[in-house]
């Protein structure tokens, strides 16, 4: 049990605040060495950002787990010399800076093969490495924007809406960490060679976007809008029940809007032959959902899901982070877990998914102070001298 599927493996995070930095998370979080870049006395944005305890974000500590951190200023000579004494001894290193950053910097991914012809590159940004759009300034939300989720995100009549976290940068990270895994089987099982990895913002979360593509191409159907409702598929939405409270059905399945029918105590609905499968109940979606929600006004949530359980339909709450820490089955997952961050102060972070049988993740440690590892890089890795490291100091390098 103290194996883990990425011992060995080798990280060096450059870049900062999320799409790059949750990639070296979910490689650290499987047993991978992850070695974190961040800049002199001001460190990653990220420790500022959102809730601070002590003046550091509490997000900080999920998002740095696992992680070695060191600082190094990149803009100078000296720091781009070290990231190529580091790219000698890592797999993998995951950059987010603008193209052309790391090349104005001498450290582009044509300047670290000449040191490491293994090595894995693997850089996220907003538009890709080329491309009309490449040298633009891009975000999670300018990708999430062009990629199609905000176009379809919220209702009709009202202005798009983003979905409550960074998920554009999110769905990039696992991009990043499964093609850099790909590119470790190619290189080490296959026996193949190093290579880059051009991970654009807005094209993970466009390929998301399901069947929007072949649709208006065949049938120049736009996707629009529509709330909670999932398209074309009925019955799938929230349902208000007697306390106020949502509960989401889907209940699209043939048997499945059967069982549901049962249930409501509705074999009108049942018998109804244009409801047997999904195309006919679609073109009547405002008149189930009008059926299902009539019905669940009659009873607080708690009845509604115990009915719903009972006759196997996919239901459930609307979760706040409260009703997660309360929940069984968070618990039973070990989905809530407790680290501590200094001394004396323990904190719950997110646990560790997906669930391995033989090689689980692990949390080590929370994310760490500004270069607590320098001294270990620095000195016991790359052999500088406590004398070179200290000069390095004063002259803002490190």
């Amino acid at each position: 049990m103290n194996k883990q599927p990425l011992d060995g493996v080798k990280v060096l995070e450059l870049g900062s605040l999320i799409a790059g930095p949750f990639a070296g998370r979910l490689f650290g979080d499987f047993g991978a060495e992850v070695i974190k870049v961040e800049p002199p006395k001001v460190g990653d944005p990220l420790r500022k950002w959102r809730l601070l305890k002590d003046g550091t974000s509490l997000w900080w500590y999920v998002q740095s787990r696992n992680k070695k951190c060191i600082t190094l200023n990149l803009r100078t000579k000296e720091g781009s010399e070290v990231i190529k004494k580091l790219a000698k001894e890592v797999d993998v290193i995951i950059e987010n800076f603008k193209p052309g950053t790391l090349e104005k910097w001498g450290i582009g991914y044509e300047d670290l093969k000449k040191i490491n012809p293994k090595i894995i590159m693997v850089r996220i940004s907003g538009y890709g490495q080329y491309g009309p759009y490449s040298s633009k300034p891009g975000f999670g939300s300018i990708g999430e924007a062009m990629g199609g989720i905000r176009y379809l995100s919220g209702y009709p009549d009202l202005p798009p809406v983003r979905t409550g976290i960074s998920i554009g940068d999110s769905i990039s990270a696992i991009y990043a960490v499964m093609s850099a895994m790909m590119a470790l089987y190619h290189r080490d099982i296959k026996g193949g060679e190093g290579q880059y990895i051009d991970v654009a913002l807005y094209e993970a979360v466009f390929s998301m976007m399901e069947s929007m593509v072949p649709e208006f191409d065949h049938f120049k159907y736009i996707r629009e809008r529509t709330g909670s409702t999932l398209p074309g598929i009925a019955p799938s939405n929230i349902y208000l029940c007697k306390d106020g409270k949502y509960v989401v059905i889907g209940a699209n399945g043939d048997s499945i809007f059967k069982r549901l029918c049962e249930a409501m105590n509705r074999d009108d609905l049942a018998q109804n032959e244009e409801f047997a499968s999904n195309d006919g109940r679609a073109k009547n979606m405002k008149y189930l959902d009008e059926q299902i929600e009539q019905w669940t006004k009659t009873m607080d949530i708690d009845s509604a899901l115990k009915i719903l359980d009972e006759y196997k339909i996919p239901a459930g709450k609307i979760y706040s982070v409260e009703d997660m820490f309360n929940d069984p089955h968070f618990e039973a997952r070990d989905m809530i877990q407790n680290v501590k961050i200094n001394e004396k102060d323990d904190l719950k972070v997110p646990g560790i998914m997906p669930k391995f049988s033989k090689t689980p993740g692990k949390i080590k440690w929370a994310g760490k102070s500004l270069g607590a590892d320098n001294k270990e890089i620095y000195h016991d890795v790359l052999g500088f001298s406590t004398k070179q490291i200290e000069e390095m100091k004063k002259e803002g390098i490190i």
